[in-house]
């Protein structure tokens, strides 16, 4: 056996050169696509742990749970809070741990929330601070978002960056979508029989098996798990210290693409984690739960379909033009609630909710692809005594470290919009006051966008 196929067998890869277009036909093209198709679903389970609680808080009062309706938003804003906190440690572990352990390891670790839920909605004196500590490990999910970015953007060479992240980002997203379609149906029935345990009377009369939202994602977890630890690899090339690492904080552009991601995918988990709430409270008389799962699809499947878009056109004009939609369509959101003792219109809110939706999937990979070629760009002139091989493998370490950075800046989304809501309506009864604030974070970013990537002189043009 030769040198190099000893190199790129095992689980530790010692000899990965994506950019060398031979090795990458011959050999890395395959072992990439075995760890992106083995990330996606663990990165989908992820999510849908993290979101559980945008579905199970709106049914704990139909249960018996006697919360208002500021403990239930602050209910389904703690896991982003703990989510994005996550993802800082998260943004750092892979050349720390390998990408391979840490997927196993991290997949493991939901098990925990999701044993944890199934048992917590079936005991009708679980206190709230119980709800609140396993909403808090719900953000477990959260943080391995962070970790696998950083890990994928290890594997593929930069023509193909684009499209892999979107790939893993987008069908992972769609574990926020197949949490609001799924436990709507299980929570129905008693799945898993004796074992699962009774079901909960609610007020009509019928019955609820809440734990299902829970215990319906643990088989999927350990066959998950299992396989990462037995198909994935970790790369020798991608390991590095945490000092190293923490070289981006220096870095201006991790700081403005961390504001420009919060806009895109912090909208995107923030408006999941809050939507089946917002629709719950804005129009009562309405069952609506059932069509929560259509934004987070729609998001989902924007941000998968759409990275060969930037990677055509530019990833920075990409965005500019994401943010002057994402404006409109969320004062058209304004437009459609029930204000001034009006009715509002839920088909137009519910519109411009999928508009918005379908931008910040578009917006989310562009921004992903706009960082490696940002630094590219930077490492050269930051660095000029590297020669051409050192400079690339720095500019591939800085960009998943800020990529993993940038991802934890922005889960704070999944906090701040839910609580955003319930704040608003707190003090002036509705939610409009949030989304205002929304549009002018928005009308920053485009700002930001083209003043430092896509005016003409930029330093950085992408």
């Amino acid at each position: 056996m030769s040198m190099t196929s000893a190199q790129t067998k095992g689980p530790v890869l010692k000899d990965w050169r994506p950019e060398d277009t031979a090795f990458w036909e011959s050999t890395g093209k395959r072992i990439a696509r075995r760890n992106l198709w083995i990330s996606i679903p663990a990165l989908l389970l992820a999510f849908a742990v993290w979101m559980v609680w945008s579905v199970v808080v709106a049914r704990l009062p139909a249960i018996g749970f006697d919360f208002d309706t500021g403990q239930l938003f602050w209910l389904a804003a703690l896991p982003g809070l703990s989510g994005a906190t996550l993802r800082i440690f998260y943004s750092f572990v892979i050349p720390i741990f390998g990408g391979r352990r840490w997927t196993a390891i991290s997949t493991a670790s939901l098990l925990a929330p999701a044993l944890g839920i199934g048992f917590a909605v079936q005991n009708p004196d679980t206190p709230y601070s119980m709800f609140v500590l396993l909403a808090l490990l719900c953000g477990l999910g959260g943080g391995n978002f962070a970790s696998s970015m950083a890990n994928i953007n290890y594997f593929f060479p930069k023509t193909q960056k684009g499209n892999a992240l979107a790939l893993n980002a987008g069908l992972g997203n769609l574990g926020v979508s197949v949490v609001q379609f799924v436990v709507p149906v299980v929570i129905t029935m008693g799945v898993f029989g004796a074992m699962g345990g009774q079901g909960q009377k609610i007020s009509d009369g019928g019955q609820l098996w809440l734990q299902n939202a829970g215990f319906v994602w643990v088989p999927f977890l350990v066959i998950c798990t299992l396989a990462a630890w037995f198909g994935m690899n970790d790369l020798a090339d991608a390991k590095a210290s945490l000092s190293e690492q923490l070289s981006i904080l220096k870095r201006k552009h991790n700081w403005i693409m961390s504001i420009l991601y919060i806009g895109t995918f912090g909208s995107f988990i923030g408006y999941s984690a809050g939507f089946p709430l917002l629709m719950k409270t804005q129009f009562p008389a309405m069952e609506t739960l059932h069509l929560a799962f259509l934004g987070p699809l729609v998001g989902a499947l924007s941000r998968s379909a759409t990275g060969w878009i930037s990677d055509k056109f530019g990833g920075g004009r990409v965005t500019l033009w994401v943010f002057v939609g994402m404006i409109i369509a969320v004062l058209g959101v304004v437009l459609f609630l029930p204000l001034g003792g009006s009715e509002g219109n839920f088909v137009g809110f519910f519109a411009c909710f999928m508009a918005l939706f379908m931008l910040t999937g578009i917006g989310n990979a562009s921004t992903f692809q706009m960082i490696p070629s940002i630094m590219r760009q930077e490492i050269p002139r930051l660095m000029p005594d590297l020669d051409q091989t050192a400079s690339l493998r720095t500019a591939e370490r800085e960009s998943g470290a800020i990529i993993a950075f940038t991802s934890a800046m922005a889960a704070y989304g999944a906090f701040f919009i839910p609580k955003s809501y319930g704040t608003s309506i707190a003090l002036t009864g509705g939610p409009a006051g949030a989304l205002y604030a929304f549009a002018i974070f928005y009308a920053i970013c485009v700002a930001l966008t083209w003043a430092f990537y896509t005016r003409k002189g930029a330093a950085t043009p992408c």
